[in-house]
């Protein structure tokens, strides 16, 4: 009970600040959209830039966490995808976007706050190193999918180039390639700059956090109840049960072994609702799934939290 109390309520209430302050009219729709837009294309870009540009990536980047995170989360879009297909007879570009949704976890907005609070700032190593590669990894296989399933015939060519216009529109992306750029070469960050970034970055998961709350609420769960089941038990349970077993085999460090669970704990992200938008199938399924999954974790993350070492 302490461990809700102290690390995950808070999270959820700034969240659930934001649900109330739209839901009673305090807070207009039209500005959530203003915080959402700062926090994803501006803040959340700067704190991925700036963490990974002063990361140690020697130290950071353990082959055995991101083989079981992202083997994982492979694993859950195709069983999203395929149990969207044969059990619930969605045609094949509804089943990727419902992939997705099983895929993407809210590494950023839920699993560093939580993270964090359990564990400390310094326990945050392992959730950089999967954030580092999360979005890239992700967007890539889901765009690449629905391109492949949207035009079939296509040649390579065309299919790599529209791939690589998706991701590279993406200012998560753009942060991380920018943080690897500045992390390899070497380049020092001046201190004024370094000193503004962190300004941004200080704003950007409690912005993130309020404006979830009040993006969840335009989207009230609405049929499709057993697609949007399936999909809270491969993000909540069958993704971090898979990093478990697989980070016990490989030995994980303790610290890099709770960044992996933790993350792939954590339920559907905002971007699942955005690559569902971005091609107009399951808009649906991918908000409710967003906010059932947000509500469920409260009580998967405690349970996970709980029996961690």
């Amino acid at each position: 009970m302490q461990t809700l109390l102290e690390v995950i309520l808070p999270v959820f209430l700034v969240i659930g600040f934001g649900y109330v302050s739209v839901w009673r009219g305090y807070f207009p729709v039209s500005g959530i959209d203003g915080v959402m837009r700062f926090a994803q294309s501006f803040a959340i870009p700067c704190l991925l830039f700036q963490s990974i540009a002063h990361l140690d990536l020697s130290a950071s980047f353990d082959p055995r966490l991101l083989f079981s995170f992202y083997t994982g989360a492979a694993v859950c879009f195709t069983l999203g995808l395929l149990g969207a297909r044969f059990l619930f007879k969605r045609d094949w570009e509804d089943c990727v976007a419902i992939g997705f949704c099983s895929l993407f976890s809210n590494s950023v907005l839920l699993g560093l706050p939580i993270t964090e609070r359990a564990y400390g700032p310094d326990a945050l190593i392992g959730n950089f190193a999967i954030i580092a590669i999360h979005s890239p990894f992700c967007y890539g296989l889901g765009i690449t999918v629905m391109e492949f399933v949207r035009n079939r015939g296509q040649s390579g060519t065309a299919l790599a180039r529209n791939v690589a216009r998706a991701m590279f529109h993406n200012p998560l992306v753009l942060g991380i390639i920018a943080g690897f750029a500045v992390n390899l070469s070497g380049l020092a960050i001046p201190g004024v700059i370094d000193d503004a970034l962190s300004l941004i970055v200080r704003a950007a998961l409690p912005a993130a956090l309020f404006a979830l709350g009040g993006v969840l609420i335009q989207y009230r769960p609405e049929g499709d109840t057993k697609t949007i089941a399936m999909v809270c038990i491969l993000s909540l349970m069958v993704h971090p049960a898979i990093v478990w077993m697989m980070g016990s085999s490989f030995g994980l460090p303790q610290d890099l072994f709770r960044s992996g669970v933790m993350t792939a704990a954590m339920a559907p992200g905002f971007n699942a609702y955005i690559f569902a938008n971005m091609y107009g199938r399951a808009r649906r399924v991918a908000a409710s799934s967003v906010l059932v999954a947000t509500m469920g974790s409260v009580l998967t993350a405690w349970l996970w939290l709980s029996v961690l070492p």
